[in-house]
Parts: structure tokens; C-alpha cells; sequence
């Protein structure tokens, strides 16, 4: 693996535009050495193309994209940059391992394909037509054509879609040893789950920019506000408790109250003034899930 000094990308007020649509809006931003980065953002944000202007698949209509010190195409010709995406199909009437060992042969710093094969869990089926595969065998085949070499950054455009728990498992096993060797991993992923247990930073992207960048912790701190669940007897009257105060969001389910406010102190204190009785009371920071959402409905509403 090349040692690695400088930054692994850089997007210096890069824009791209389709027509009247502004998918990227002046995004800045750098990625590290050794660093496991979470992208997310809701459909439209403007994830697929970000990858792309990384990958030098699209060029940017302004600001600059470099990768190692260069450009995107330069650092995938010397064998820098794996990607697995999910745009384009494999190709058919050829086998798992044929794909594998072409993949291996035009890496410049190829890994035995026997070796690729087994770290994407696919020497039982290497012998099987890729037109012949689920789609979680088929995602696996994509991981290994991204790990085909000896590569400094690897860029996965959600990679587990479609992989069971265990597969999901592994992969994010094998992924976290690649980072522990100094690699940068970027993913784009809607399991936010994955996002919260696996990356070191979060990139939140909204209508082309970068709305939030941290850690999951970081994120949830940012969004403000508290989850708060308990439960009442009797029937429920929502209209007092919607009139609780810094509230941001309720939700009544049988006989459980579920709450998010910007002062949870406050809101609980409001409840007992109402007379309510709750049992089985809990108070907790959001999940990265709930941040997300809390986050990016918050600069929704500022649009006109």
C-alpha cells in the first residue's frame, strides 16, 4: 500500500448542474488518510452524483475534485481507487472467478484473485454464471471488484443492499480491516444503522450541500432534541399533550406517548403539570436515524 501524506479527496466549491437542477451546490470538503466516512443524505441529495465527481465519471461545471494530489482519472489509472457501485450490470456469460481474475489482471497492483474470492465470500460460487445470481451474491461480486487490488481509497455506493445480516456482517468486518491498514473508506448508504456503527465521520448532504459533518455522535448532538416515551392509563386526549411545551414531534401508539423536544426538562416537568401519571418513563438522546430526519427537516423548512 502507497504511504499516504496529503489529503486522500478534495472538493474545492465544486458545483454540477443538470439542466435547472443543481445536484452538487458548492461542496468543500476533504477527506483523510485512514479514515471510514459515512454519506448520507435523502433521495435527491445529491449522493450518486458526489461519487461520480470523485470517480471522475461526470465533471464538475465548477470547482475542482482531486484524489491523492490529482485528478480523479489519474489516481484510478495508477490502481488508487476502488469503487463498487450500483449503477451498471456485471457482465454476463462469464463466470464469478472469469470476472474476478479480469478484474485482477488490469488492477496495477493486483491481489491473487484466489484471495479476492475468498475475502468476498464467493469460492463456493465461483464456478456459477454472474447472470445466475441473487442479488446479495451479486453485490458480493461488485465488493470484489473493488478489492481487486492494492487500493488507497475504496468508494461503496450502497454496498449491502440486497446482503443478509450475516453477509452484512462480514462485509463490514473486512471493510473495517482494510481502514485498520491506513485505507480510506467512503460509503453511501440508507441503512443508517450501519452509518452509526461503522463510519469514524458522517457527511450530511442536502440538496447538493453539506449540511452537517462529525462524528454520529457529533450528529446527534447537533439536531438538539430528546426522545422521551412513556406510558399512561385510560383513554389518551392528544390535544393537551401536543400543546406540551418544546415539543418537535408526538407520536401515541396504544397506550405508549412518544415524544421529541428541544428541552426535555421541561416537557416531562409540563406533563406532570398536566396531571398525567406517566409510568414506565424514559429519556434518551436521538438515534443517528432521528437526527438525520430532525436535521434535514429543519433546513426543509427554511426553503421558500
Amino acid at each position: 500500500m502507497t504511504v499516504m501524506t496529503t489529503e486522500v479527496v478534495g472538493f474545492d466549491q465544486v458545483t454540477k448542474n443538470y439542466g435547472d437542477v443543481r445536484a452538487v451546490d458548492g461542496l468543500t470538503l476533504t477527506l483523510r488518510p485512514g479514515e471510514t466516512v459515512a454519506l448520507l443524505g435523502p433521495n435527491g441529495a445529491g449522493k450518486s452524483t458526489t461519487l461520480d465527481l470523485l470517480l471522475g465519471l461526470k465533471q464538475p461545471d465548477t470547482g475542482t475534485v482531486r484524489v491523492f494530489g490529482t485528478g480523479p482519472r489519474e489516481a484510478i489509472v495508477a490502481g488508487r481507487v476502488g469503487a463498487m457501485l450500483q449503477s451498471g450490470g456485471l457482465m454476463d456469460e462469464i463466470t464469478v472467478a472469469e470476472l474476478v481474475r479480469l478484474a485482477c489482471a488490469l488492477h496495477p497492483r493486483a491481489y491473487p484473485a484466489a484471495d479476492v474470492l475468498a475475502r468476498a465470500g464467493l469460492t463456493k460460487i465461483a464456478d456459477r454464471k454472474v447472470d445466475k445470481l441473487s442479488g446479495g451474491q451479486a453485490q458480493r461480486v461488485r465488493f470484489a471488484l473493488a478489492t481487486a487490488g492494492d487500493s488507497d481509497l475504496i468508494v461503496l455506493d450502497e454496498p449491502t443492499t440486497g446482503m443478509d445480516v450475516s453477509a452484512r456482517q462480514a462485509f463490514w468486518a473486512t471493510m473495517r480491516a482494510q481502514a485498520d491498514q491506513g485505507r480510506t473508506v467512503l460509503f453511501a448508504t440508507h441503512y443508517l444503522e450501519e452509518a452509526d456503527a461503522i463510519a469514524d465521520r458522517v457527511l450530511v448532504l442536502h440538496r447538493g450541500r453539506l449540511l452537517a459533518d462529525g462524528t454520529a455522535a457529533e450528529i446527534k448532538a447537533r439536531a438538539g432534541a430528546r426522545r422521551i416515551s412513556f406510558d399512561l392509563d385510560g383513554a389518551i386526549d392528544e390535544q393537551p399533550l401536543r400543546a406540551l411545551p418544546f415539543l418537535t414531534s408526538l407520536t401515541v401508539s396504544g397506550q405508549t406517548v412518544r415524544i421529541q423536544s428541544s428541552d426535555a426538562d421541561a416537557t416531562v416537568h409540563a406533563a406532570y403539570g398536566l396531571g398525567l401519571y406517566p409510568r414506565n418513563l424514559e429519556v434518551a438522546g436521538l438515534g443517528l436515524e432521528q437526527a438525520f430526519v430532525a436535521i434535514t427537516a429543519a433546513e426543509e423548512a427554511k426553503q421558500p
